[in-house]
């Protein structure tokens, strides 16, 4: 089979106001990369968890309170304990579509806060190294107000990425094509649109979200190129990060006290 072209551009045609007011975004949102991949080397089946393995605070590689299930072409991460559901194997150079979409369903310390969970790239080193329940990597978060940030993961080591960015009213920082660059080996790049504002509440939502409400299926796409990660959200690219320490590992996607499904994880390799 010859390698599909991937005009990521198509994407954004597909997906028209994703934003409430599409000229909030800025134009260097739009500069969707132009990739060539091959057919997918890994995807969910839409019937289990094939290729995919649970770890949970409370029972390791036991699942008996049913976090990770599989049902109706989808898998629902009921996020009553903290964990991951990870890839068995490493993956370097890729394209990762994933379409999500939240569920009512909170639990726990985070009942009453933003909807919360993530994808972790690039995972390393031992499962549970995070917390007891999660890998070290770089993080393509999914929360409420700010999906598509980009977090640094300590495990056992402090994984290190810079980003072009601004500084918030807030004083954070947040990506911004041509802004300055900032090497970190913790805390959080802000996507270019996440409210300074954002407080971390239920059903919390910001003025410029790309993120779309709950219970509505969203896109999101990962570029893993070399030492590079892009971050798109329903076809924008919402967080660039640049010279990443780690570049190769174990995907895992989290259950962090909300409930969400996701219905396609599909991870196709960068063609050059």
């Amino acid at each position: 089979m010859k390698p599909a072209c991937l005009a990521l551009a198509i994407a954004a045609l597909m997906l028209p106001g994703a934003a409430k007011d599409d000229s909030t975004v800025p134009a260097f949102a739009r500069e969707l990369p132009q990739i060539k991949t091959g057919p997918p080397i890994f995807a969910f089946n839409g019937k289990d968890t094939t290729g995919f393995y649970p770890y949970t605070h409370k029972h390791g590689y036991y699942d008996p309170e049913k976090v990770f299930t599989v049902h109706d072409g989808m898998i629902h991460v009921s996020g009553e304990d903290f964990g991951g559901l990870a890839t068995c194997g490493n993956f370097s150079n890729y394209h990762l579509i994933v379409e999500f979409k939240w569920g009512e369903k909170t639990w726990g310390s985070r009942a009453k806060a933003s909807r919360d969970s993530g994808i972790l790239l690039h995972c390393v080193g031992p499962d549970g190294a995070v917390g007891g329940h999660w890998m070290e990597s770089i993080e393509c978060q999914i929360i409420e107000g700010g999906c598509g940030d980009l977090l640094m993961v300590g495990g056992r080591g402090k994984p290190k990425l810079t980003c072009e960015t601004r500084v918030g009213p807030d004083k954070q920082l947040y990506y911004e094509k041509g802004g300055n660059s900032v090497t970190r080996d913790g805390g959080r790049y802000n996507w270019w649109g996440r409210d300074p504002s954002w407080k971390d509440v239920l059903g919390i939502r910001g003025a410029r979200d790309v993120e779309k409400p709950t219970g509505e299926w969203n896109t999101i796409e990962v570029i893993c190129d070399g030492s590079t990660i892009t971050n798109i959200v329903n076809g924008y690219v919402v967080n660039v990060g640049t010279q990443s320490s780690l570049t190769e590992g174990k995907l895992q996607f989290q259950s962090e006290g909300a409930e969400l499904f996701f219905r396609k994880i599909e991870i196709r390799p960068l063609i050059k």
